[in-house]
């Protein structure tokens, strides 16, 4: 660990010489601060680290000196548990960071099994997920939806901005199930309906090339509830990736490019998503064993309103406060989810 502690000290010492003495090449400048700006609190860390077994040393030579022995046992009693912190956090730190974490994100929400009730499910994790992000001030634009009469979504597909955004919804992937009597039924027996969430962290053109050759696009005039045109002119698109035979339609939007460039956003992270998830079945196929592989088809969460209960299968955490989930407070599973993975990685790291 030292080792690893030093050679990142000696980086961050090189980026604020090459900082300080380059100050006008602009584009590398701001790439050698972001670079130190990751690495700062393992230097933070490590510094202190080492200063806390300089003092264990110290300790343990006056344990020598009878007249000492009892200050150095002191001192020792508060220095060996605050090393061993240390070497957690900077384990933990020293960990490989998901490029993607401080991704903006793109949410897909899909009507599952139960018909008109899963689409209205659909649109309370809408709900859930938009006061989470109000609650972590993050901004929420929608991209596209096919609203049902009942105030449901089929699908919905929207992005949410903010520092930090992928990183807490990553795990949030899968199957959601609810257990609930539906507004549509007239004897009041409980159903069980389901929606799925698919979490994309928003892609630049850099990350993934798409052939012109590989795309279809078709334009038609957009609608409105009950398939009314609302616009004369054909601004809506439907985009067709030939090699997947993947389908996005974007209406929203006033012009016929804008709805093109949204599209466009939603396939590059839904190919770059494809890729990961390949790559991670490849290569990481024992840790997603144990956090969940985040297939779309992986029953994740169950939200039983009858007992006002709120389950998450993979870590087995559950919340009695249903209604205060269904309000966004869903950081109960999330900070979990990050937990074990982050566990899990170590336990990897370890291994290897």
């Amino acid at each position: 660990m030292l080792d690893k502690i030093n050679a990142i000290e000696q980086r961050f010492n090189e980026l604020n010489k090459l900082i300080a003495e380059n100050m006008e090449d602009y584009q590398s400048t701001v790439e050698w601060i972001k670079e130190r700006s990751e690495i700062e609190e393992i230097v933070e860390k490590g510094q202190d680290y080492k200063a806390t077994l300089n003092q264990i040393d110290e300790a343990r030579a006056l344990e020598k000196d009878p007249e000492m022995s009892e200050l150095a046992e002191i001192e020792l009693e508060e220095l060996l548990p605050r090393k061993e912190a240390l070497e957690s956090e900077i384990r933990s730190l020293l960990l490989p960071k998901d490029p993607r974490d401080n991704r903006n994100v793109i949410v897909e929400i899909r009507a599952g099994t139960g018909g008109d009730e899963s689409a209205i499910f659909a649109a309370d994790l809408f709900r859930m997920y938009s006061k989470y992000a109000e609650s972590r001030r993050w901004h929420i634009e929608i991209l596209s939806a096919n609203e049902i009469g009942l105030g449901g979504y089929k699908e919905i597909s929207f992005m949410v901005k903010g520092k930090g955004a992928f990183s807490r919804l990553k795990f949030e992937s899968g199957t959601h199930r609810v257990q609930r009597v539906p507004v549509t039924e007239s004897q009041g027996r409980i159903h069980t309906s389901a929606a799925t969430v698919a979490v994309l962290a928003e892609v630049e053109d850099v990350d993934i090339q798409i052939p012109e050759t590989d795309i279809r696009i078709e334009v038609f005039k957009s609608a409105g509830a009950g398939g009314q045109n609302v616009q004369k002119n054909s601004t809506a698109v439907r985009l067709i990736h030939l090699p997947t035979g993947m389908v996005i339609t974007c209406q929203d939007e006033r012009s016929q490019l804008q709805n093109k460039t949204r599209a466009m956003s939603i396939l590059r992270a839904r190919l770059y998503d494809m890729e990961q998830q390949r790559r991670q079945e490849e290569l990481d196929a024992t840790r997603r064993s144990m956090i969940g592989s985040g297939d779309r088809s992986e029953k994740i969460r169950t939200y039983n309103y009858p007992q006002s209960r709120v389950t998450d299968h993979r870590i087995n955490v559950s919340s009695f406060n249903l209604a205060g989930v269904m309000e966004g407070d869903i950081d109960l599973f999330i900070d979990e989810l990050i937990l074990r993975d982050e566990a899990d990685r170590l336990s990897v790291s370890e291994e290897g």
